[in-house]
């Protein structure tokens, strides 16, 4: 099964418009921009994008996110070896397009362990765009409704734009308010660049009399589309923009041709565990799921992670600088 170029993928992906969005091309370019490399494996019926990444020094790995596409693992395995063992890689690591609740079996190759370390979120909840407007609100917890109401009558609006310096202005606002990373500007444009233009993704701004109060960058692939990224000011906070927002992206995602809109990324426990604790906790994804709760959702866990070892020394090392991350954190 050879190796693919871009322009191959393309049309390689075209005849699959169901793969997720870490799997198109946008994003592999998106991810090449910003210290990754990406190889690119596929025949007709099945195929799977790569990325390679340097950890630090002396030890990299491969990743397949949200892969492969057709899960032919008995034939996109042997190839997958071949290039990691040719890269000198120590390990690689897959989390499968796939939720545990499919019932649907796994088949790895033989030689993958389960992962303590996943990259993606491995739960979320996801919100049924199927229907009118009034039955996608109506799946809605009664607050969220009313907060999204109240955000129309206090004067918020939300527009599209293509302002994504004031996006990221906004991102910088929130993560220094809730304590987590943010991207540089140049990741969020670059981000803007690569998918908008296909129509890929949409920049959203809540405001309030011109002031700039919330903003999200939402994707959308075939029929599914993902809030990956949003940001929030000090300002309103009473005038709900955020929940506002949401809802038009939501109905951008309609627009656009989606079914079902992915709020990505919540606390990784079972249900019961989730409604135990949503209203007592704040540390971690806890507050953000207490927000995204009220959109009514179904809660789904992915399967994996999973690595495959090449390098055993170089596996350990590598587990041992996730614990170490874990503990300074």
């Amino acid at each position: 099964m050879p190796v693919i170029t871009p322009a191959q993928w393309d049309e390689f992906t075209y005849q699959h418009p169901k793969i997720h969005l870490l799997q198109t091309r946008a994003w592999g370019d998106l991810k090449t921009a910003f210290g990754w490399r990406v190889v690119r494996v596929g025949a007709e019926e099945y195929g799977v994008q790569i990325l390679i990444r340097r950890i630090f020094p002396g030890i990299s790995m491969a990743y397949i996110p949200k892969g492969p596409i057709g899960q032919q693992w008995e034939t996109l395995s042997p190839e997958i070896d071949a290039l990691c063992k040719r890269q000198g890689l120590a390990f690689i690591k897959i989390e499968p397009d796939q939720w545990e609740a499919d019932n649907q079996p796994i088949i790895l190759p033989n030689g993958f362990i389960c992962s303590i370390h996943s990259i993606q979120p491995p739960r979320t909840t996801i919100v049924n765009l199927q229907g009118d407007e009034k039955t996608i609100m109506g799946g809605m917890k009664q607050k969220t409704r009313y907060n999204i109401n109240l955000a129309l009558k206090k004067g918020v609006v939300v527009h599209a734009t293509s302002d994504v310096k004031l996006f990221h202005s906004l991102m910088e606002i929130t993560g220094e308010r809730d304590q987590f990373g943010v991207h540089n500007l140049n990741y969020y444009q670059t981000a803007y660049d690569l998918f908008h233009p296909c129509g890929g993704c949409e920049l959203l701004l809540a405001q309030y009399e011109d002031e700039p109060l919330a903003a999200l960058m939402a994707f959308a692939q075939g029929n599914r589309a993902w809030y990956l990224y949003g940001g929030s000011s000090n300002l309103h906070r009473d005038r709900m923009p955020n929940y506002l927002l949401q809802w038009e992206a939501m109905r951008w995602a309609r627009a656009v041709g989606c079914n079902e809109y992915d709020l990505w990324g919540i606390p990784d426990v079972n249900e019961e565990a989730l409604e135990k604790n949503f209203l007592a906790r704040e540390d971690g994804l806890w507050s953000v799921y207490r927000f995204k709760r009220g959109f009514g959702g179904e809660v789904r866990r992915s399967v994996g992670p999973w690595d495959k070892i090449y390098n055993p020394v170089l596996y350990r090392l590598y587990q041992l600088w996730l614990r170490a991350r874990k503990v300074e954190a």
